[in-house]
């Protein structure tokens, strides 16, 4: 790995000698990635480096600020206050620093070889299912990029994290960060068979105080059970004994008849055209999801960033790979 050197050069005129300390790119980089993972350890895998290195790596960079950053004690770090105030400020600053680079790197050869890497986070549900096929044709055609692709449920946080780019399911709550809109997709109330036979399909929104619903973990009842009704949102009152933290795990647990539940249509669609699941109160309007790629205020914006975006608006927008029967919109209407 070349051996990246930048910033100000400090001259320690106080000393017998005049030493001179460059900040190391590679050292910013392993500090910062320590402090995501927590363990010299970890940080050696990711970087596919040794412990030796990594510990090097820090020792210097403690060296270089002229301060500790991390208390060793039987083979366990700490980060100092000192570790987490310099992260907090030194995330943007590489992030922007590495994307003018790179931007400035590419701009010439942006449809021939990209380079650098991409870490990208996703929801679990989305990215087994459909966005792991868009990123592998993506990665073909992009040879020179590394990509980190991470899928949880959870809502990241790009910047603290160290992710370029990350994909939301719903309105998009972190103000500070970019957005674009890939598609949409809309949530859909369903149920299996066995359980509409043995406690009765509901007609209206209020029936559902009435049955048993799957809650979603990361998601009140209330953000999640909501419909569209003479212009404004409702959230009828629902009740459940059962809470999952995944859209498939719900989808299945549907399936298996202990209550009603609403999904994303990507979750559900081939579910209910094999007859798994039935749909739901049809003629309620459950709440239209926008699918966002978001990520940090970034100018300029990498080339490599710009053109995974497009990628995905290209594959999404236009035929959503869940839409597999040109008869289902009509029939549910995922629209």
């Amino acid at each position: 790995m070349r051996h990246r050197r930048f910033g100000p050069v400090i001259n320690e005129e106080a000393g017998c000698c005049g030493l001179t300390i460059r900040y190391s790119l590679d050292e910013i980089e392993t500090f910062l990635t320590v402090m995501e993972l927590g363990t010299v350890t970890a940080t050696a895998a990711r970087l596919n480096l040794s412990k030796s290195v990594i510990s090097k790596r820090i020792s210097d960079f403690e060296l270089s600020v002229g301060a500790a950053l991390f208390r060793r004690n039987a083979g366990r770090i700490t980060a100092t206050e000192s570790a987490l105030q310099l992260a907090e400020r030194l995330r943007p600053a590489l992030t922007e620093l590495v994307a003018a680079a790179e931007s400035a790197a590419s701009e010439n050869a942006i449809n021939t070889s990209l380079q650098g890497s991409l870490a990208i986070t996703a929801p679990m549900s989305f990215g087994t299912m459909f966005l792991s096929e868009i990123l592998a044709d993506f990665a073909r055609t992009h040879p020179g990029l590394d990509l980190r692709i991470d899928y949880d449920d959870r809502a990241r946080d790009l910047l603290r994290e160290g992710y370029d780019i990350g994909i939301r399911i719903g309105d998009a709550r972190d103000a500070h960060l970019m957005q674009r809109k890939l598609c949409e997709d809309r949530q859909i109330v369903v149920a299996s068979a066995d359980y509409l036979a043995r406690h009765g399909n509901p007609e209206t929104l209020a029936d559902l105080r009435n049955h048993q619903v799957l809650s979603y973990a990361h998601l009140s009842d209330a953000m999640l059970w909501q419909f569209s009704e003479n212009g404004r949102t409702v959230s009828p009152q629902v009740a459940g004994r059962i809470t999952l933290n995944n859209g498939e795990a719900m989808r299945e647990m549907a399936i298996g008849g202990v209550g009603l539940a609403i999904l994303p249509g990507f979750v559900v669609s081939s579910a209910i055209r094999e007859g798994k699941l039935q749909r739901v109160l049809p003629d309620c309007a459950a709440r239209t999801l926008p699918v966002l790629a978001v990520w940090p205020p970034i100018s300029p914006m990498p080339a490599k960033l710009r053109v995974l975006i497009d990628h995905m608006v290209s594959c999404l927008s236009e035929q959503r790979p869940w839409d597999a029967s040109p008869d289902f919109d009509r029939q549910g209407g995922m629209k």
